[in-house]
């Protein structure tokens, strides 16, 4: 669908990062279920799965829990910001852990937007709206 200025808003590649099958798919549904185009949405269990996932697959949008086995979410930053070629990712934290500790830390690592859970929809389908408005 065109927006106001009849352009066609971009179709976001979207990777969920997060050791819960359940949670992956809430967020996947969640995704789906809002207004923003999706062209594509990946899932992974832990940061070993998502950096083999970025290898082989462009990614626009990052979403990751912190706390996960193998790798977690805050390794799973410092390896995509070292990165070149993934420096364009917009990466948004789902996470339990909401003291500001971990917020600053995520910041530090070019987190764009922090969904403590449980988060309603509609605030998912918010910055999900922002990401698309900055990619057109």
């Amino acid at each position: 669908m065109p927006d106001g200025n009849g352009r066609r808003p971009t179709a976001l590649t979207v990777l969920i990062v997060d050791d819960s099958a359940m949670m992956r798919a809430m967020i996947k549904r969640i995704a789906h279920l809002t207004d923003v185009p999706l062209a594509r949405v990946l899932e992974a269990a832990n940061g070993v799965e998502a950096l083999q996932l970025l290898e082989q697959h462009p990614v626009d949008v990052l979403f990751t829990d912190i706390n996960m086995p193998l790798m977690t979410g805050t390794e799973l930053l410092r390896e995509v910001d070292r990165r070149q070629e993934w420096q364009h990712i917009v990466r948004v934290i789902v996470s339990t852990d909401g003291s500001q500790a971990r917020r600053d830390e995520t910041a530090s690592l070019h987190a764009h937007a922090y969904l403590e859970k449980p988060f309603r929809p509609e605030v998912m389908r918010d910055v999900l709206a922002q990401i698309v408005t900055s990619h057109q």
